[in-house]
């Protein structure tokens, strides 16, 4: 298998040593066929999309199901559509009304397990119904180290994590989905929306919405992964420290702060640190120390 390319024929990537991500792949195939067969959540990143291309490799029968609710932002659906579609695999959109339960709503650090329990909750009924032996989420093994407390709904409902248990790292992940010829292999991560927000603050319709208008323009602008985070009337930009230029330049620092006013915002903070995966954790660390 070899590296795509883009129409230049000069597209690289970072994750190209030699390593054990072909051995990973068939034991993981192996896996799968044995597993007979599964609803897959597919939520359309790097992570799913490649354990979708697994599956469809193992031949073991299952179904796709992606959850749409307002904390996923729009284009993360269209792209969940475009790729299954381009698979060829059976896929179901499911709804999931995390809004509508308190617990969720009122964010604290336990919020994902609110949201992943309806999710995997409607997950199990179509396995039941289709006679499916079991549920997969994309979780590898790098996600296990994090403050996730999604997982203690997956092992609730007894979800299995194939790229978890078989060892795959987001590098592995990446380089095998290149190898696979997967668009996805360098797209950015893409949390849902509510995790933009401080614990305690609560989570509504409309600053979800806020959050990812603010975000598309800033994506409008050239930048590839950025983050805002809600502060109430202050939104904080995160973005790795070779885009800050891009912000940075005076045309468009004016052109940020005016949309995203505009937006509802009084103020705009560029953070200093740039871009960190589950920045909004922090809290949980200063409070164990």
């Amino acid at each position: 298998m070899s590296p795509e390319a883009d129409s230049s024929g000069e597209r690289k990537s970072e994750y190209t040593s030699e390593d054990s991500s072909e051995a990973k792949f068939d034991n993981l195939l192996s896996f799968l066929k044995d597993s007979g067969s599964a609803v897959l959540a597919f939520s359309g990143g790097v992570d799913s999309t490649f354990l979708l291309k697994a599956m469809q490799c193992s031949g073991m029968r299952f179904v796709a199901a992606t959850a749409v609710s307002p904390t996923m932002p729009e284009a993360d659906y269209l792209r969940a559509l475009s790729l299954v579609h381009d698979a060829g695999a059976e896929h179901l959109v499911i709804r999931t009304d995390e809004l509508a339960n308190e617990k969720f709503v009122r964010n604290a650090p336990d919020r994902c397990f609110h949201c992943k329990d309806e999710l995997f909750g409607k997950l199990k009924e179509i396995a039941a119904e289709r006679k499916l032996l079991h549920l997969f989420d994309g979780t590898n093994a790098d996600d296990l180290s994090d403050y996730r407390p999604g997982r203690k709904a997956a092992d609730l409902h007894g979800v299995r994590s194939p790229l978890a248990e078989c060892g795959f790292t987001k590098q592995h992940i990446r380089s095998m989905s290149q190898r696979l010829g997967l668009s996805t292999w360098d797209q950015p991560s893409s949390p849902c929306l509510s995790s933009r927000f401080p614990y305690g603050q609560r989570i509504t319709t409309d600053s979800l919405r806020r959050v990812e208008a603010a975000e598309e323009y800033l994506k409008s602008l050239g930048l590839r992964l950025v983050r805002v985070r809600d502060h109430g009337d202050t939104a904080r930009i995160e973005v790795p420290d070779d885009e800050m230029a891009v912000i940075m330049e005076p045309g468009t620092r004016l052109l940020v702060t005016k949309r995203l006013k505009l937006l509802g915002y009084s103020f705009i903070a560029l953070d200093l640190e740039g871009y960190k995966t589950g920045s909004m954790n922090r809290v949980l660390e200063s409070r164990k120390s």
